[in-house]
Protein backbone atom coordinates (compact mmCIF):
# COMPACT_ATOMS: atom_id res chain seq x y z
CA UNK A 1 0.00 0.00 0.00
CA UNK A 2 1.45 3.36 -1.03
CA UNK A 3 1.70 5.89 1.78
CA UNK A 4 -0.02 9.24 1.24
CA UNK A 5 2.64 11.98 0.94
CA UNK A 6 2.49 14.64 3.64
CA UNK A 7 0.70 17.88 2.79
CA UNK A 8 3.12 20.66 1.81
CA UNK A 9 3.93 23.11 4.57
CA UNK A 10 3.15 26.76 3.98
CA UNK A 11 6.18 28.71 2.82
CA UNK A 12 6.05 31.39 5.52
CA UNK A 13 9.03 33.35 6.94
CA UNK A 14 10.07 32.30 10.43
CA UNK A 15 10.69 35.94 11.43
CA UNK A 16 7.38 37.70 12.12
CA UNK A 17 8.78 41.04 10.93
CA UNK A 18 9.08 39.53 7.45
CA UNK A 19 5.36 38.79 7.46
CA UNK A 20 4.41 42.45 7.75
CA UNK A 21 3.97 44.03 4.31
CA UNK A 22 4.05 47.82 4.43
CA UNK A 23 1.94 49.38 1.69
CA UNK A 24 3.83 52.29 0.14
CA UNK A 25 0.61 54.12 -0.60
CA UNK A 26 2.12 57.57 -1.04
CA UNK A 27 2.12 59.93 -4.01
CA UNK A 28 5.74 59.87 -5.12
CA UNK A 29 8.63 57.41 -5.28
CA UNK A 30 10.66 59.94 -3.32
CA UNK A 31 8.17 59.81 -0.44
CA UNK A 32 8.20 56.02 -0.66
CA UNK A 33 12.02 55.94 -0.53
CA UNK A 34 11.96 58.13 2.55
CA UNK A 35 9.56 55.72 4.24
CA UNK A 36 11.73 52.75 3.33
CA UNK A 37 14.74 54.52 4.86
CA UNK A 38 12.82 55.29 8.06
CA UNK A 39 11.73 51.65 8.29
CA UNK A 40 15.21 50.26 7.62
CA UNK A 41 15.99 47.51 10.13
CA UNK A 42 12.32 47.09 11.02
CA UNK A 43 10.39 46.20 7.85
CA UNK A 44 11.65 44.20 4.86
CA UNK A 45 8.54 43.75 2.73
CA UNK A 46 6.95 46.59 0.75
CA UNK A 47 3.87 46.81 -1.44
CA UNK A 48 3.70 48.97 -4.53
CA UNK A 49 0.19 49.49 -5.86
CA UNK A 50 -1.90 51.96 -7.83
CA UNK A 51 -0.67 55.00 -5.91
CA UNK A 52 2.76 54.61 -7.48
CA UNK A 53 2.14 52.45 -10.55
CA UNK A 54 2.12 55.37 -12.99
CA UNK A 55 4.41 57.73 -11.07
CA UNK A 56 7.67 58.79 -12.68
CA UNK A 57 10.54 57.02 -10.94
CA UNK A 58 8.67 53.95 -9.71
CA UNK A 59 10.79 51.62 -11.85
CA UNK A 60 13.92 52.90 -10.10
CA UNK A 61 12.19 52.45 -6.73
CA UNK A 62 11.45 48.79 -7.51
CA UNK A 63 15.06 48.22 -8.54
CA UNK A 64 16.34 49.93 -5.39
CA UNK A 65 14.16 47.79 -3.13
CA UNK A 66 15.18 44.55 -4.84
CA UNK A 67 18.86 45.49 -4.96
CA UNK A 68 18.84 46.20 -1.21
CA UNK A 69 17.43 42.75 -0.50
CA UNK A 70 13.88 43.84 0.32
CA UNK A 71 10.85 41.84 -0.78
CA UNK A 72 8.54 43.60 -3.24
CA UNK A 73 4.80 43.00 -3.55
CA UNK A 74 3.45 44.34 -6.87
CA UNK A 75 -0.23 44.78 -6.12
CA UNK A 76 -1.30 45.30 -9.72
CA UNK A 77 -4.37 43.02 -9.65
CA UNK A 78 -3.80 41.82 -13.20
CA UNK A 79 -7.04 41.39 -15.13
CA UNK A 80 -6.75 40.85 -18.88
CA UNK A 81 -6.61 38.19 -21.57
CA UNK A 82 -4.43 35.20 -20.75
CA UNK A 83 -1.44 36.04 -22.93
CA UNK A 84 -1.22 39.56 -21.53
CA UNK A 85 -1.36 38.30 -17.94
CA UNK A 86 1.20 35.60 -18.70
CA UNK A 87 3.67 38.13 -20.07
CA UNK A 88 2.96 40.62 -17.27
CA UNK A 89 3.77 37.99 -14.66
CA UNK A 90 6.90 36.99 -16.57
CA UNK A 91 8.15 40.60 -16.50
CA UNK A 92 7.43 40.84 -12.76
CA UNK A 93 9.40 37.63 -12.24
CA UNK A 94 12.32 39.03 -14.20
CA UNK A 95 12.28 42.18 -12.04
CA UNK A 96 12.62 40.13 -8.87
CA UNK A 97 9.15 40.63 -7.40
CA UNK A 98 8.20 38.40 -4.48
CA UNK A 99 4.38 38.64 -4.75
CA UNK A 100 2.14 39.66 -7.64
CA UNK A 101 -1.65 39.90 -7.45
CA UNK A 102 -3.99 38.66 -10.15
CA UNK A 103 -7.76 38.41 -10.37
CA UNK A 104 -9.37 35.15 -9.35
CA UNK A 105 -10.64 34.17 -12.80
CA UNK A 106 -9.69 30.65 -13.92
CA UNK A 107 -8.16 31.65 -17.27
CA UNK A 108 -6.23 34.51 -15.68
CA UNK A 109 -4.86 32.34 -12.89
CA UNK A 110 -3.79 29.57 -15.27
CA UNK A 111 -2.04 32.09 -17.53
CA UNK A 112 -0.30 33.64 -14.52
CA UNK A 113 1.00 30.23 -13.47
CA UNK A 114 2.44 29.82 -16.97
CA UNK A 115 4.10 33.22 -16.74
CA UNK A 116 5.62 32.32 -13.39
CA UNK A 117 7.38 29.43 -15.09
CA UNK A 118 8.00 27.35 -11.99
CA UNK A 119 9.94 30.10 -10.20
CA UNK A 120 9.51 29.25 -6.50
CA UNK A 121 10.66 32.72 -5.44
CA UNK A 122 7.68 34.47 -7.02
CA UNK A 123 4.32 33.96 -5.33
CA UNK A 124 1.05 34.52 -7.17
CA UNK A 125 -1.83 35.75 -5.02
CA UNK A 126 -5.36 35.77 -6.38
CA UNK A 127 -7.84 38.42 -5.31
CA UNK A 128 -10.96 37.05 -3.63
CA UNK A 129 -13.13 39.99 -2.47
CA UNK A 130 -11.68 43.38 -1.52
CA UNK A 131 -11.82 44.08 2.22
CA UNK A 132 -13.55 47.38 1.40
CA UNK A 133 -16.58 45.44 0.05
CA UNK A 134 -19.55 43.79 1.72
CA UNK A 135 -22.64 41.88 0.56
CA UNK A 136 -24.44 45.06 -0.57
CA UNK A 137 -21.48 46.03 -2.73
CA UNK A 138 -21.45 42.61 -4.41
CA UNK A 139 -25.20 42.77 -5.03
CA UNK A 140 -24.75 46.18 -6.63
CA UNK A 141 -22.22 44.62 -9.03
CA UNK A 142 -24.65 41.87 -10.02
CA UNK A 143 -23.22 39.02 -7.94
CA UNK A 144 -25.71 36.53 -6.54
CA UNK A 145 -23.27 35.21 -3.97
CA UNK A 146 -22.56 36.64 -0.53
CA UNK A 147 -19.03 37.67 0.41
CA UNK A 148 -18.29 34.38 2.25
CA UNK A 149 -19.65 32.34 -0.66
CA UNK A 150 -17.64 34.22 -3.28
CA UNK A 151 -14.47 34.12 -1.19
CA UNK A 152 -14.77 30.37 -0.66
CA UNK A 153 -15.40 29.80 -4.38
CA UNK A 154 -12.36 31.83 -5.40
CA UNK A 155 -10.12 30.18 -2.83
CA UNK A 156 -11.10 26.75 -4.12
CA UNK A 157 -10.52 27.82 -7.72
CA UNK A 158 -7.16 29.35 -6.82
CA UNK A 159 -6.02 26.09 -5.27
CA UNK A 160 -7.21 24.13 -8.32
CA UNK A 161 -5.36 26.47 -10.71
CA UNK A 162 -2.09 26.16 -8.81
CA UNK A 163 -1.56 29.72 -7.61
CA UNK A 164 0.42 30.17 -4.40
CA UNK A 165 -2.03 32.17 -2.34
CA UNK A 166 -4.99 34.49 -2.08
CA UNK A 167 -5.80 37.89 -0.66
CA UNK A 168 -8.59 37.58 1.89
CA UNK A 169 -9.87 39.24 5.03
CA UNK A 170 -9.16 37.78 8.45
CA UNK A 171 -12.93 37.85 8.85
CA UNK A 172 -13.04 35.20 6.12
CA UNK A 173 -11.24 32.80 8.52
CA UNK A 174 -8.02 31.94 6.61
CA UNK A 175 -7.42 28.64 8.40
CA UNK A 176 -10.94 27.46 7.62
CA UNK A 177 -10.63 28.58 3.98
CA UNK A 178 -7.57 26.35 3.57
CA UNK A 179 -9.32 23.43 5.20
CA UNK A 180 -12.46 23.71 3.08
CA UNK A 181 -10.40 24.06 -0.11
CA UNK A 182 -8.22 21.07 0.83
CA UNK A 183 -5.17 23.29 0.34
CA UNK A 184 -3.08 23.37 3.55
CA UNK A 185 -0.14 24.96 1.72
CA UNK A 186 -2.14 27.91 0.37
CA UNK A 187 -0.76 31.26 1.52
CA UNK A 188 -3.14 34.00 2.63
CA UNK A 189 -2.35 37.70 2.69
CA UNK A 190 -4.68 39.89 4.70
CA UNK A 191 -5.30 43.62 4.22
CA UNK A 192 -7.85 45.60 6.22
CA UNK A 193 -5.82 45.18 9.40
CA UNK A 194 -5.72 47.83 12.13
CA UNK A 195 -4.51 47.88 15.72
CA UNK A 196 -7.22 48.33 18.36
CA UNK A 197 -8.54 51.89 18.42
CA UNK A 198 -7.05 52.90 15.06
CA UNK A 199 -9.36 54.37 12.40
CA UNK A 200 -10.48 51.81 9.82
CA UNK A 201 -10.97 54.42 7.04
CA UNK A 202 -12.67 52.81 3.99
CA UNK A 203 -12.27 49.20 5.15
CA UNK A 204 -15.43 47.22 5.95
CA UNK A 205 -14.09 43.78 6.95
CA UNK A 206 -11.40 44.54 9.48
CA UNK A 207 -9.27 42.64 12.01
CA UNK A 208 -6.45 43.43 14.42
CA UNK A 209 -2.89 42.24 13.72
CA UNK A 210 -3.16 39.75 16.57
CA UNK A 211 -6.56 38.53 15.37
CA UNK A 212 -5.42 38.17 11.75
CA UNK A 213 -2.44 36.00 12.62
CA UNK A 214 -4.45 33.95 15.09
CA UNK A 215 -7.07 33.36 12.38
CA UNK A 216 -4.39 31.91 10.11
CA UNK A 217 -3.18 34.83 7.98
CA UNK A 218 0.37 34.38 6.70
CA UNK A 219 1.00 38.03 5.84
CA UNK A 220 -0.73 41.22 6.83
CA UNK A 221 -0.73 44.26 4.58
CA UNK A 222 -0.85 47.63 6.32
CA UNK A 223 -0.52 51.15 4.98
CA UNK A 224 -1.83 54.27 6.65
CA UNK A 225 -1.42 53.19 10.27
CA UNK A 226 2.33 52.93 9.62
CA UNK A 227 2.95 55.34 6.76
CA UNK A 228 1.10 58.24 8.43
CA UNK A 229 2.59 57.66 11.88
CA UNK A 230 4.95 60.26 13.36
CA UNK A 231 7.46 57.42 13.85
CA UNK A 232 6.75 54.70 11.23
CA UNK A 233 9.41 52.34 12.60
CA UNK A 234 8.01 52.50 16.13
CA UNK A 235 4.51 51.90 14.79
CA UNK A 236 5.71 48.94 12.72
CA UNK A 237 7.43 47.43 15.76
CA UNK A 238 4.19 47.75 17.72
CA UNK A 239 2.28 45.98 14.96
CA UNK A 240 4.88 43.19 14.76
CA UNK A 241 4.57 42.66 18.52
CA UNK A 242 0.80 42.37 18.14
CA UNK A 243 1.30 39.84 15.34
CA UNK A 244 3.64 37.81 17.54
CA UNK A 245 0.93 37.67 20.21
CA UNK A 246 -1.38 36.21 17.59
CA UNK A 247 1.11 33.42 16.90
CA UNK A 248 1.51 32.55 20.58
CA UNK A 249 -0.46 29.59 21.96
CA UNK A 250 -3.82 30.66 23.37
CA UNK A 251 -3.80 30.92 27.14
Amino acid sequence: MTATPPAPARDVPSNMADRLIVALDVKTPEAASDLVDRLDGTATFFKIGMWLLFAKGTDALIDRLVDKGNNVFLDYKMYDIGQTVKEGVARARERGAKIVTIHGDDAIMKAAVEGKGGDAKLKLFAITVLTSMNDDDLAGMGYRLTVPELVELRVRKAAECGVDGVIASAADNPAELRRRAGAPGLLIGTPGVRSPGVAVHDQKRVATPEGAIRAGADYIVMGRQITEAADPAAEARKVIAEMERGAAPAA
